[in-house]
This record gives structure tokens, C-alpha cells and sequence, in this order.
């Protein structure tokens, strides 16, 4: 019977997600080596999917399966609970949002601060109560411990501290205390760079912070779903402690190892060679993702534009002559350009029940909608008046004057706002990784969660190259329609 079991294939797909930061990344790639071998087709891991709220928001609406999240996380931040609950507290909480919390994968990961060694032993700081002594001490805490309701404001509150923090990402976070330019981060207790950059983590002598122990958090249906798969992922249960967490971490961050190599070397048992030649940037660059990300920006780009251009122009037409309403509509398009990408993506993660391409188009659309639609209503705006009387003295209608006289005379005016369009579309498109959708903005996120210089710029570059050749092609198109309207030399 057992034999039968463990030759059992689920027919289903297996979705993983994870943040956005290092621990996170290799945590999705163990999920999906445990349960590949007993699924018929591999599991799809969404990598980076950004803070807690995406993430959850993908479980929550179906777009993954389950994560590797934390109890003090799912108590205070997911179930806003004002205290710490019991594990099966948690659990009868979370059943009616349709989610379970089951296999401790053995290690807890909690928030701390840190500082460096000789500053905090200088200034004789040893726990978090010493730092209300030193409001002149620079905070550069990570935008999400900032606004959680476990993190900066409950710590302040505790502790009495009168500092401002800076909002940093963690990877660069390490990279300013290292270089003198903030006195005290947030730390995850398993970060590898604790002891390399020789922090000190602050005592939290009140107590404040509960435990963050790694669980998975998981859809209730994925266990009858796929029983096989589920089955060789609670085989997982204690099996990662604190050291080899670490260790896994330091990997990753000071070695270079892939994601998937430190997974891989983990559950065989061994922890692979000590060190590993880091690529350079030209290999990162030109890396074997280079033309699938590259297709997936384009048609992010394509797409997007493409259907402002379908939307925006039959609307701005649409308005033009209602000076109130027009007011009106460009209006609410401008508004939409304040609303911050990250949270835009959550609400459409949230009401379209997807993460991945789908979210990432309808905002990118959304954001390029603004310049086509305001150089649509200048262009019709300096077609003389002339004109389009003459227009409708040739026994014209209102929408024929307005599709063959006025449109064409605005035609230069709106290709410009296409094009402003496509360059803000091809820098906003690196947003897309944050749910899954790709682009070059993966390279981006793995290079920020890694703090990785040279994978940022891999991301970057082509990002920017793109750009320069939208650029370059609109301008000769647009060098070709003024050599259309220009007169012909008289003979």
C-alpha cells in the first residue's frame, strides 16, 4: 500500500509563492523540489511577489496554492490581532478566509534591530530600551516594518523611542549601516549578514516581539486537491533549524549559489561546495533568461500601450466637444497616476482574483492611459477653426468632421503622447515582477532581495536600452509624417 502511495502523481498544478526577500526565494524553491516528484507536471513558483499584503492577497484570490509565512505574521498583520494568538487560534481564524496553517518547518525568523558592534558598544547600547537615550541615532528601516502593525510603530510606542526612520529596502539596508550612512535597520534574526558585517542585534528587554515561526500557509483545498503532493510537503515538519536556515541564507547572499542549487543541496542532505564562482556582470547580463524576459517586457509594453491607445483616443473623441465632462475624464486619468503601483496591483490582485500578467496589464494600461488621452484632446484642441467649418460647409456631420479633418491634423500631437506612453510603459513594466508577470524587473527584484549590484544593472540596462530604441523608432516616425505635411518644391 505504501508503495502505491509513493508512486502516486497528482494531476493537478501545485502554485508557490514567496516575498520578496532572500529566505522567502529559497523557502518556494524547497516547496517545489519536495513536491515535484509527485506531481505530473511541475509546480509554478511565483518568486518575489513583493510584501505580505500581494502575497496574501495571491492566496487569498487563488492566484498560488500556499507560501512559507510566519505565526507572528499571520497572528498580528493577516488576522490583526492585537496580541499573539495560539497556533490553534490561528487556525479557527483562518478558516473562513478558505486558508489552514500546518507544517512548522522547525526555525523561527523574527524582526529585530541591529546595529554595528563598535557604535553600539561606544554609545554603550545594548537593548531597544537604550535607544531612547539617542534620538540623534539614524534609523533606515524597511518600508514594510515601517507601516506593519507589528513592526515601527508598536516598537516606538513600547520602547518610548523618539527617532524618524528612513524607509529603505532590506537588501540596501545593509549596505547603508555597513557604509556609516544609518545607525540602526530592522534584521530578520536568520539573516546571513548579521555576523558578516559584524552587527549586533539589540536585546528586546520588554518582550515585544512574539515569535515568527516558519509555517505553511496554504489554500484549505490544496490537501484534497493534491494528496501526493501534500503528503511529501508535511514530510517537511522541524526538518530546517535555525543554523541551517542561515547557513541557506549566507549561500545565497555572500556565495552567489542560485536559489534553486541551494534548495536542491539542502534536501540531499548536504550543503554543496563552500563557495561558488560568482558570475560576472557580462554573464548575468546576457544570462539564458535574457530573451525570455525580454519577450515578456515587450509584450507587457505592446499590450498595455496598445490598449490605452484602443481606449484612450475613441474617449478623448468622445469628450472633446463637452468641455466639462473632458475636464472630468482627464481628470480621474490623472488621479490614477498618484495611485503607487505596489498598492494599485494589490487592489487589482484583490478584485480580479489573478496574480501574473492579467493585474500587471490593467495597470499598466491604466498608467498610459493619461498622456495619450491629454495629447489626443490637445491635438484636436490646435486644429484651426477654419478648417473644421470648411469641413462642415462640405456637408460634413460633427463625427466625419471630427474623424477625417480633425484627427488627421492631430495625428503628430497624439503619436508624441503614444510614445511618452510606451517610455513610461517600459520603465513601469518592471513593476510586473512583483506579481509574477515577469519582465526585466525579475532581475530587479531578485538583485534587490539579494542586494546584488550587478543582477540590478543586468535588469536595468536592457530596461533602459528598450526605452532608447522606442525612442529612436518613434522619432523616425515621426521624422516621416512631417516629411508627409511638409509641401512639395514648386517646379
Amino acid at each position: 500500500m505504501q508503495a502505491g502511495w509513493a508512486q502516486q502523481r497528482d494531476t493537478g498544478e501545485l502554485r508557490i509563492g514567496s516575498k520578496r526577500f532572500t529566505e522567502s526565494y529559497i523557502l518556494a524553491e524547497v516547496l517545489a523540489q519536495t513536491a515535484t516528484s509527485h506531481l505530473q507536471r511541475p509546480p509554478t513558483v511565483r518568486q518575489g511577489l513583493g510584501n505580505t499584503a500581494i502575497v496574501y492577497e495571491a492566496l487569498r484570490s487563488g492566484g498560488i496554492d500556499l507560501y512559507a509565512e510566519y505565526t507572528g505574521t499571520i497572528a498580528l498583520e493577516i488576522l490583526k490581532s492585537a496580541k499573539p494568538l495560539a497556533p490553534d487560534a490561528m487556525r479557527a481564524a483562518l478558516q473562513p478566509l478558505g486558508l489552514g496553517m500546518a507544517v512548522p518547518l522547525g526555525f523561527n525568523d523574527g524582526y529585530a534591530l541591529a546595529m554595528r558592534a563598535t557604535e553600539a558598544q561606544r554609545l554603550g547600547i545594548r537593548t531597544l530600551g537604550d535607544l531612547a537615550k539617542r534620538p540623534e541615532l539614524r534609523l533606515g528601516l524597511t518600508n514594510e516594518f515601517i507601516g506593519r502593525a507589528d513592526g515601527w510603530r508598536g516598537v516606538a510606542a513600547r520602547y518610548g523611542l523618539p527617532q524618524r526612520p528612513t524607509g529603505l529596502d532590506h537588501g540596501l539596508a545593509y549596505d547603508a549601516i555597513g557604509a556609516g550612512q544609518v545607525d540602526v535597520i530592522d534584521i530578520y534574526t536568520t539573516d546571513a549578514k548579521i555576523e558578516h558585517l559584524g552587527l549586533t542585534v539589540l536585546e528586546d528587554d520588554r518582550n515585544y516581539f512574539p515569535r515568527y515561526d516558519a509555517v505553511l500557509l496554504y489554500r484549505l483545498d490544496l490537501p484534497e486537491r493534491l494528496p501526493a503532493a501534500w503528503a511529501a510537503l508535511q514530510k517537511l515538519e522541524g526538518r530546517i533549524d535555525e543554523a541551517a536556515m542561515i547557513r541557506m541564507n549566507a549561500r545565497a547572499e555572500l556565495q552567489g549559489v542560485a536559489f534553486a542549487d541551494i534548495a536542491r543541496d539542502f534536501l540531499a542532505g548536504g550543503a554543496g561546495p563552500d563557495a561558488q564562482a560568482a558570475r560576472g556582470f557580462v554573464a548575468k547580463l546576457f544570462g539564458p533568461d535574457l530573451g525570455r524576459l525580454a519577450r515578456q517586457h515587450l509584450m507587457l509594453v505592446a499590450v498595455s500601450v496598445g490598449l490605452a491607445v484602443l481606449i484612450g483616443v475613441p474617449l478623448a473623441m468622445a469628450v472633446f466637444a463637452h468641455v466639462r465632462l473632458r475636464a472630468l475624464v482627464l481628470g480621474l486619468t490623472g488621479l490614477l497616476q498618484t495611485v503607487p503601483s505596489l498598492a494599485l496591483l494589490a487592489i487589482l490582485i484583490s478584485l480580479l482574483g489573478a496574480i501574473g500578467t492579467l493585474p500587471a496589464l490593467v495597470a499598466l494600461t491604466l498608467y498610459a492611459l493619461l498622456p495619450i488621452m491629454r495629447n489626443a484632446v490637445t491635438g484636436l484642441a490646435e486644429v484651426p477653426a477654419g478648417l473644421t467649418q470648411a469641413g462642415t460647409a462640405l456637408g460634413m456631420t460633427g463625427p466625419q468632421n471630427l474623424r477625417l479633418v480633425q484627427l488627421p491634423l492631430a495625428l503628430p500631437t497624439l503619436i508624441a503622447g503614444v510614445r511618452t506612453a510606451t517610455t513610461i510603459a517600459v520603465g513601469t513594466a518592471t513593476i510586473a515582477a512583483f506579481i509574477g508577470a515577469g519582465g526585466f524587473g525579475e532581475r530587479i527584484v531578485t538583485g534587490l532581495a539579494l542586494n546584488d549590484r550587478a543582477l540590478l544593472m543586468a535588469g536595468a540596462l536592457p530596461a533602459a536600452a528598450l526605452a532608447l530604441v522606442s525612442e529612436l523608432l518613434f522619432e523616425g516616425l515621426e521624422a516621416l509624417l512631417r516629411r508627409g505635411r511638409s509641401p512639395a518644391p514648386s517646379a
